[in-house]
């Protein structure tokens, strides 16, 4: 049995191929409020907080604007683009796979609570997950993902040496290393990580099976 009771997860890039609706989505807020993107539109922006990847996207941080923007987004993602997110191949059994072992898994992710929550009902998860925590699930809003996972492990009293972090993200290890967790990339994803950026004290894995294999052989 894994040393790792209590698996906590990023979503986006490391559960889901999100960025295909997620781009979409982003599109289509631009148009809708006739306004320019000042750089690319593509999956270099998946990751960060809604607010902080519009202000990247629309060059600025005019408050009206990045509300309409945000407003054109959430209209667009939360009523049909959801449903355009993929799993990646093996992530479902993965899952059930953890689950099936007793282990405790969660959600930690930048993405609004609302959609990940009808994310995870579309792909079948919601019945792996016992605590699902987003930036937006406080007021006041989080600051950012290593507050969240401190939240998280203190409001769930889960002892730090029994919680590992998986994600796809130079960010995701960072926020797992505030937190004295350990941490694996998920680098089937299309997160920032190479191996050669990679510090020697965090992991990887290739395929969410690999993933499987290492969080219970641990």
């Amino acid at each position: 049995m894994s040393r790792y009771r209590h698996i906590l997860f990023d979503l986006d890039g490391t559960l889901i191929d999100s960025a295909p609706a997620i781009l979409a989505s982003f599109r289509d807020s631009f148009a809708r409020n006739g306004a320019q993107a000042v750089r690319s539109i593509d999956e270099s922006v998946i990751g960060p907080p809604l607010v902080e990847t519009l202000q990247l996207l629309a060059g600025s941080t005019d408050q009206a604007l990045i509300d309409r923007l945000a407003d054109g987004f959430k209209a667009s993602y939360d009523s049909e683009g959801y449903k355009a997110t993929a799993a990646y191949a093996g992530v479902g059994e993965m899952l059930a796979r953890l689950a099936g072992a007793g282990l405790s898994l969660s959600i930690a992710t930048n993405k609004r609570l609302h959609p990940t929550r009808l994310i995870l009902e579309h792909l079948g998860w919601s019945r792996h997950f016992d605590h699902v925590y987003a930036l937006d699930l406080f007021e006041p809003r989080l600051p950012h993902k290593a507050a969240m996972i401190q939240r998280l492990l203190a409001d769930q009293d889960i002892p730090g040496d029994s919680a590992i972090y998986i994600g796809d993200r130079s960010e995701d290890g960072e926020s797992a290393d505030a937190n004295g967790l350990p941490f694996v990339a998920a680098t089937w994803g299309y997160g920032s990580i190479t191996a050669a950026e990679m510090p020697a004290h965090w992991r990887q894995a290739t395929s969410p099976a690999a993933m499987a294999d290492l969080l219970l052989a641990a």
